[in-house]
């Protein structure tokens, strides 16, 4: 695989619904918001895409972002591509990568490339219709077996890199197109651009052969949103963090969260799916080992709420606020940032058990590299856990990560762990 870009390993990404975060719903207006999310600790955006969206079968008044027109222009509906350029070099000259969504499996129905392309860039049916992916009725599946298809997808992500200067790529649907594409286009865009960083929305093994930086972190995801309903313990977790870490590349960046634009729209907001758990959950998100978190829109002022995927539906602005959620956010930021143990990838400290009296839920755990040490007590449960553990070598005093203040970490530990508390001590 590809050399992790220097900036990823300590990196916290957020993805922007340019649609919801304003009241204009435009690059313009969420300039204004980038000096709050650097203040924050966000080092990188991810724009949802950013390109026309189609009309035939069009969902809602607004369509679905992932049903594209055109590849190379800007939508409308959210300014210009001077607009798109102006957005890239604020958040540049704060310190803010810029990745794009960027969705190769199909286009619109009504693409430029359905009329101005050959037939078979697209899979047809018996009548010479573009096929529809699953039930994606407003988009049409490109035809992978066609190598110009190939030379299309890279050129227009190329136009981005050459033209915007942008960071990097989240592909959605990683998987449905064939990885030989993926290399081919890492190899091109790397060429361009060397700290280039590619996000997959997939989970198979190959993503990280010459491909990809990071994929998502679905299994767990799911894993942690069962256990804070009850449907799962936490031996599950653990076991899933270590097959994880046996499976890929120690280089394998995954990407942690709580919420994404899918989650958020189809399954609820993270206040709804995670309840009391939500908080020591997003904790977790930067603390497993090789993960970078993600932030999604409204999460930064904790906006309980589930967005329409299809129509307007932006965060009241007095909505958009400082908030609890937002020191808590600007406090796990702070700490992934100075604590190398936290870091992303084959740089970071691998995440070290320390044994404790009740497996099925709570969670006690060392990252240490380099001179870091991070020390994790996690009752991630319901229930009032009376813990007891050794810590050993661990033992000593430490600092609180989030309330900074001075903790005695005991050899023998033995006490009440209120249900889904935690303890985040550093050294």
């Amino acid at each position: 695989m590809y050399k992790n870009p220097e900036w990823s390993y300590s990196a916290v990404l957020y993805e922007m619904n340019v649609r919801q975060l304003t009241a204009e719903g435009t690059f313009n207006a969420a300039i204004e918001r980038l000096p709050f999310l650097r203040s924050i600790g966000v080092d990188a955006i991810w724009l949802m895409p950013i390109y026309p969206i189609g009309e035939d079968g069009r969902k809602g008044s607004l369509g679905s972002y992932y049903s594209i027109k055109d590849y190379t222009a800007v939508n409308p509906e959210f300014g210009t591509a001077d607009d798109v350029r102006a957005f890239v070099s604020a958040a540049h000259a704060m310190g803010i990568r810029v990745l794009l969504d960027w969705v190769a499996n199909h286009t619109s129905r009504d693409a430029r490339w359905i009329t101005e392309r050959p037939a078979d860039w697209y899979e047809r049916d018996e009548q010479g219709v573009a096929k529809v992916p699953w039930d994606w009725t407003d988009t049409a599946k490109l035809n992978y077996a066609n190598h110009d298809v190939w030379r299309g997808q890279i050129d227009a992500m190329r136009y981005w890199v050459e033209n915007f200067d942008v960071d990097g790529f989240r592909c959605d649907m990683a998987m449905l197109v064939p990885i030989e594409f993926w290399q081919e286009a890492s190899q091109e865009l790397h060429n361009i651009k060397s700290d280039i960083f590619m996000l997959a929305e997939a989970e198979e093994d190959n993503l990280f052969d010459n491909a990809f930086n990071m994929s998502y972190q679905w299994n767990v995801h799911h894993i942690m949103v069962d256990i804070a309903k009850g449907a799962r313990r936490v031996w599950d977790l653990r076991n899933a963090i270590h097959a994880e870490r046996a499976r890929y590349p120690r280089e394998a960046m995954r990407m942690s969260f709580t919420s994404n634009h899918d989650e958020n729209s189809w399954s609820g907001s993270e206040h709804s799916r995670f309840g009391r758990a939500l908080e020591v959950m997003t904790a977790m998100t930067f603390l497993m080992p090789s993960t970078m978190p993600l932030i999604y829109t409204g999460q930064e002022v904790g906006y309980d709420h589930s967005f329409e995927f299809f129509e307007r539906d932006a965060i009241p602005a007095e909505k958009y606020t400082e908030s609890h959620t937002t020191k808590f956010y600007r406090s796990l930021c702070a700490l992934k940032h100075k604590e190398r143990a936290l870091d992303s990838g084959e740089r970071g400290g691998d995440m070290i058990e320390i044994e404790n009296n009740a497996k099925d839920c709570i969670m006690t755990f060392v990252r240490e590299v380099r001179g870091s040490r991070v020390v994790a007590i996690m009752n991630l449960s319901p229930y009032t856990i009376h813990a007891d553990f050794r810590t050993g070598i661990y033992a000593g005093s430490y600092t609180n990560a989030l309330s900074g203040e001075r903790v005695i970490l005991d050899d023998h530990v033995e006490r009440d762990l209120a249900p889904w508390s935690y303890q985040i001590l550093v050294k």
